[in-house]
C-alpha cells in the first residue's frame, strides 16, 4: 500500500484496502486481549502484597473485569469459526413453509419474526425482498436480507428444516398439531463477484407490476423484475425497491447467490458420497424442534442445546444454538443419541 503506483489501479488498491482492514480487524482484538491478560496477572501480582483484607476487595473486582474478558474471549474465539470464504458476507434467507397448510404457513411466519428480531439484535440491518401471503393465514414463503458483520457466517446455522409442536389456534377442538418450514440461507454474491459470471444469453428478465400498498411507481409502472436462468431453471424476482433498476440489481445479486450455493451443495454431495455419508438438508429431517404442548422446549437436534424458554428464543434468542453449532464444526446432520421426544 506504500508503493509509489498504488493507486493507479483503483479498483485492485480497494480490494487490498479491505483486505488490510479486515487483518487489522483479526490482529487488533488479540493484541488487545494479550495486553488486558498481562495487566491481569500484573494486578494479582500486586495484590499478594496488599493487606489480606484488601486482597478481598481486589479479589471482587478482579472477578467481575475477568467475567467482562472471558466473554470478549467468547466472541473472538467465536469469529475463528468464520473463516469460510464468503462468512463475513451479507446473506439472503429463504423461509418456506410445510405441505399441512395454514399450519405450516402460520409457522413459517412465526419464523420470519424470530429472524427479524435475531438480526436486529446483532445490529444487522434487515430488508423483506419478497413475501408470498398464505390464504387463510401466515405467508407460504419469504425471502430477506441480512446485511452485517458475519451475516452469513452466523446465519448459516439456520439452515434446515424446523419442526413446531403446538396446540393449533385454527383447530377449534384444541387438538395438537405438528407443523415444518424449512429455512435456506445462502451467502448474498455481488454482481462483480468473479466466482460466477453469467453470460447474458444464458438468462432472462421479465418486468412485472409490484405489489403491495403502492406509492408513485408501485402497482402503476412495471417496477418489478423476475429473472430466470435457463441452464439451471432457477427463477428469483424482487419487487421491494420503488424503481425497476434497483429490483433488477437486487434480482442479480440473489440469483447469483443461489447459482453459487448451488455449486456449493454439489460439491458437498460429491463429497458425502465420496466418504459414503449422506449429510443432506430435507424435508423431514429437522434440525430443531420447537415444542409449546404440553412441555415447553426448543431443542437443536445436532448439538443436544435445549432450552425451556420458548418465548426468548421466538423473540429472537438464538446466539445459544448458533454459537454451539459452531464450536461442534458446522454439523449437518443430527448428534449421535440426541432423540427428538416428540418423535
Amino acid at each position: 500500500m506504500a508503493g509509489e503506483g498504488f493507486w493507479n489501479n483503483r479498483e485492485q488498491a480497494q480490494k487490498l484496502i479491505e483486505e488490510a482492514n479486515n487483518l487489522r480487524d483479526k490482529i487488533e482484538p488479540l493484541r488487545k486481549a494479550e495486553k488486558e491478560l498481562d495487566d491481569f496477572k500484573v494486578m494479582v501480582e500486586l495484590g499478594e502484597a496488599e493487606p489480606e483484607n484488601s486482597q478481598v476487595q481486589l479479589q471482587k473486582e478482579l472477578e467481575r473485569d475477568l467475567g467482562k474478558f472471558f466473554k470478549g474471549l467468547e466472541g473472538l474465539e467465536l469469529k475463528v469459526f468464520l473463516n469460510g470464504p464468503h462468512d463475513k458476507s451479507n446473506c439472503i434467507v429463504s423461509i418456506n413453509a410445510g405441505a399441512v397448510g395454514t399450519e405450516s404457513c402460520d409457522w413459517a411466519n412465526m419464523l420470519m419474526r424470530m429472524y427479524q428480531r435475531w438480526a436486529e439484535s446483532r445490529g444487522w440491518e434487515v430488508e423483506v425482498n419478497d413475501v408470498l401471503p398464505g390464504e387463510t393465514a401466515g405467508i407460504k414463503s419469504a425471502t430477506l436480507v441480512f446485511r452485517g458483520e458475519n451475516a452469513y457466517g452466523f446465519t448459516k446455522a439456520e439452515r434446515g428444516v424446523h419442526r413446531l409442536v403446538r396446540i393449533s389456534p385454527f383447530d377449534s377442538n384444541k387438538r395438537r398439531h405438528t407443523s415444518f418450514a424449512s429455512v435456506d440461507v445462502i451467502a448474498e454474491i455481488e454482481e462483480s463477484d468473479e466466482e460466477i459470471v453469467l453470460p447474458p444469453n444464458e438468462f432472462s428478465v421479465d418486468t412485472f407490476r409490484s405489489g403491495g400498498k403502492g406509492g408513485q411507481n408501485v402497482n402503476k409502472v412495471e417496477t418489478a423484475v423476475r429473472i430466470t436462468h435457463m441452464p439451471t431453471g432457477l427463477v428469483v424476482a424482487s419487487q421491494a425497491q420503488r424503481s425497476q433498476h434497483q429490483n433488477r440489481a437486487a434480482a442479480m445479486k440473489l440469483l447469483l447467490s443461489r447459482i453459487f450455493a448451488q455449486r456449493v451443495d454439489a460439491q458437498k454431495a460429491e463429497m458425502e458420497r465420496f466418504y459414503g455419508e449422506k449429510g443432506s438438508i430435507s424435508w423431514g429431517n429437522q434440525i430443531r424442534s420447537y415444542v409449546f404442548q404440553p412441555y415447553r422446549m426448543v431443542k437443536d437436534l445436532r448439538t443436544g442445546v435445549e432450552t425451556s424458554n420458548v418465548q426468548a428464543v421466538m423473540d429472537g434468542d438464538l446466539d445459544q444454538f448458533v454459537n454451539a453449532w459452531l464450536r461442534a464444526g458446522c454439523p449437518t446432520k443430527r448428534m449421535q443419541g440426541i432423540k427428538d421426544e416428540e418423535e
